[in-house]
């Protein structure tokens, strides 16, 4: 552990708490927001509320109002519960980032006129619509959709980047946004997220040519898309666009009105590799040494959360203090009991701090995070899960 390293002050600010802890480091938390917005040079950035799941988190983003505040603006949802949720506790500004079929939910947000007001569904199949109009069991409400349009590369038979949407060419976009229309819905912005780009770090030259490729092939569709899409509705609140790792791609584009970003905040270990930031890693986890098996191996508690995404090495937590501690081959991360080898210095009760491969989904591990600032002060919140609620 090095003088600068932030686990030094999570270390002792949190010395009298009993592990398994989660803990974020304030400093690091604001430079990470700072850099996000000076990447983003003058456009709004949506937060990604997935990777943060806590809400004391986003409102150091955003206010205490989750509404806006220092070049952030709005929040990006990833279920209807949850974005219905928000808006109790203040937030007016929330884009879905998924679509939802949720009944129950979509009945609740037309049963008040501030929900209704705040929240943007987001829509991809005319299907959809119809699910979403019989859910809500009024004509008189018109829901605020966005259309989410594929922004995968394509390269004959090749499909470069996620699964998300069928709408993929102008033509669709448009018959889209006029089934909205004549179904009372109002068609207020566009998303394009280009996972390949944003998800994607920058591991060899054959993955930047890939993305820079992405880029191009993308501003040029979005523009398309965009005009098919005005010439149905006229003008449009939100053209969405980006993520943590691809901000100065999405801004390039006149086009677009926002950018989305989350994981910038926490920097996990998928963000160790990109090019286009430097990673300041804000959130840890530590764990108790319980076993002494061997003289190089100690074994802590539980620590066994994986990622999700595609399985592998990439997906495991990564123990990051004290140095030089691996996890082991034939057993990895486990679910109550976790080995490591380097630990010959390891005592019964120590603690090893661990950094997760995803942001927000640690948080659905811990009751709580304890906010570490610069003074050595310390104050624990609840995440999502310790407020007691799970949205999927």
């Amino acid at each position: 552990m090095t003088e600068t390293s932030p686990i030094a002050g999570l270390h002792a600010a949190t010395a009298e708490l009993d592990p398994p802890l989660a803990a974020l480091d304030l400093p690091t938390l604001r430079a990470n927001a700072a850099d996000l917005v000076r990447r983003a040079a003058g456009t709004p950035i949506r937060v990604a509320s997935k990777s943060v799941r806590c809400r004391a988190v986003l409102a150091e983003v955003l206010g205490a109002d989750l509404t806006a505040a220092g070049g952030f603006a709005g929040v990006m949802s990833y279920s209807l519960r949850e974005a219905l949720w928000l808006v109790r506790h203040g937030a007016r500004d929330v884009l879905l980032g998924y679509p939802t079929v949720d009944r129950a939910a979509l009945a609740e947000l037309v049963a008040g006129d501030i929900a209704s007001r705040s929240i943007t569904l987001m829509i991809d199949d005319a299907g959809q619509l119809d699910l979403i109009r019989a859910a809500l069991g009024t004509d008189r409400v018109r829901p605020r959709v966005c259309l989410d349009v594929d922004a995968s590369l394509r390269i004959g038979p090749l499909h470069l980047g996620v699964r998300r949407s069928p709408i993929r060419t102008p033509q669709q976009a448009a018959a889209l946004a006029d089934a909205a229309l004549r179904r009372g819905f109002d068609v207020v912005g566009v998303m394009t997220y280009e996972a390949q780009i944003a998800g994607l770090p920058d591991s060899n030259v054959a993955v930047r040519l890939v993305k820079r490729a992405s880029a191009a092939e993308i501003r040029k569709r979005r523009a398309q898309v965009l005009d098919a899409v005005r010439s149905v509705t006229g003008e449009l609140e939100i053209v969405n666009s980006g993520g943590s790792g691809s901000i100065e791609v999405s801004v390039a584009d006149p086009d677009v009105t926002e950018v989305t970003a989350g994981s910038g905040l926490y920097v996990p270990t998928l963000f160790d590799d990109y090019r286009a930031f430097t990673p300041r890693p804000a959130l840890y986890f530590a764990m108790p040494v319980l076993r002494r098996p061997a003289a190089d191996i100690a074994t802590v508690f539980a620590g066994g959360y994986i990622a999700s995404g595609p399985t592998g090495s990439s997906r495991v937590p990564k123990p990051v203090w004290p140095r030089g501690l691996k996890l082991l081959g034939a057993e990895g991360a486990g679910e109550v009991q976790t080995p490591l080898s380097g630990a010959a210095e390891l005592r019964i009760g120590d603690r090893v701090w661990f950094r997760h491969a995803k942001a927000g989904e640690l948080c659905e591990r811990f009751d709580a995070v304890q906010l570490v600032d610069e003074d050595g002060s310390r104050v624990g919140v609840p995440t999502y899960r310790g407020e007691g609620v799970c949205f999927g």
